[in-house]
């Protein structure tokens, strides 16, 4: 009796681990589907914006012309300006040979413009030699960005700088901005699941999940702070011959 007792305990056991475990999946799963299908829509909006330049740099084309026959330089000047900020942007953000890191710079660049925030894009590496995965290189750098534009939200003049690059070992990403700064007496715990400084619902899981995700794919990320402006820096080490 005691015996069969015991069995069906076990059994029960067994059946609540493998729920849990299955409920836990499922919850990842559908993590990772809402994160590619906002990634492939952001690959469908990038298109649609290559598309839509190349229309528009036809018809700026005959303007530009136009301006030039009538001598008008100072109006052609304050014309292409503008229209060539807009082509740097899209440019620099298409220098990776990762379509869905080109993506994310590029609605992460059109979201910082609507919020008023000068967004800037150094890409030095065309990311080749990495071995993590696009979906997970994509979330560190969309909770890296939206950290950042947390904490330039408040600023009269915010400035992000995405810098790509790479050494002879190693491809680099450094998000820096000019928010708010994180007190030297916390920055051991920013890391930590639910650790945050805002009352908001919602905080608390950006750099733990970034964290997680570098530990993982035998990254580094380290904070560092310099005259008025703050840094997440990830490493990754490069796969195959270097």
């Amino acid at each position: 009796m005691t015996i069969s007792l015991i069995f069906c305990l076990c059994v029960v056991l067994l059946l609540v681990a493998c729920v849990v475990t299955l409920l836990l999946t499922m919850r990842k799963m559908q993590t990772r589907q809402n994160d590619m299908e906002e990634r492939i829509q952001q690959m469908n909006e990038m298109n649609a914006k290559l598309r839509s330049n190349r229309h528009d740099y036809l018809n700026n084309m005959q303007i530009v012309y136009g301006m030039v026959e009538m001598e008008e330089y100072e109006e052609l000047h304050a014309f292409l300006e503008p229209m060539y900020k807009d082509m740097m942007k899209t440019s620099k953000a298409l220098k990776t040979a990762i379509p869905a890191v080109n993506a994310l710079l590029m609605a992460k660049a059109s979201e910082a413009e609507k919020q008023g925030v000068d967004f800037y894009i150094e890409v030095k590496s065309n990311l080749k030699k990495l071995t993590i995965s696009d979906w997970e290189l994509c979330r560190i750098l969309a909770n890296l960005i939206d950290n950042a534009m947390r904490a330039v939200s408040e600023q009269e003049k915010g400035r992000i700088l995405v810098d790509i690059n790479e050494d002879a070992k190693n491809c680099i990403f450094t998000i820096t901005d000019n928010g708010v700064e994180i007190p030297e007496n916390i920055r051991g715990e920013i890391f930590k699941q639910g650790f945050t400084t805002k009352k908001q619902d919602g905080h608390g899981m950006g750099l733990y999940i970034v964290s997680r995700l570098v530990e993982k794919n035998e990254g580094k990320i380290e904070l560092r702070t310099e005259q008025g402006e703050k840094a997440f820096q990830v490493t990754f080490p490069k796969g195959g011959s270097v």
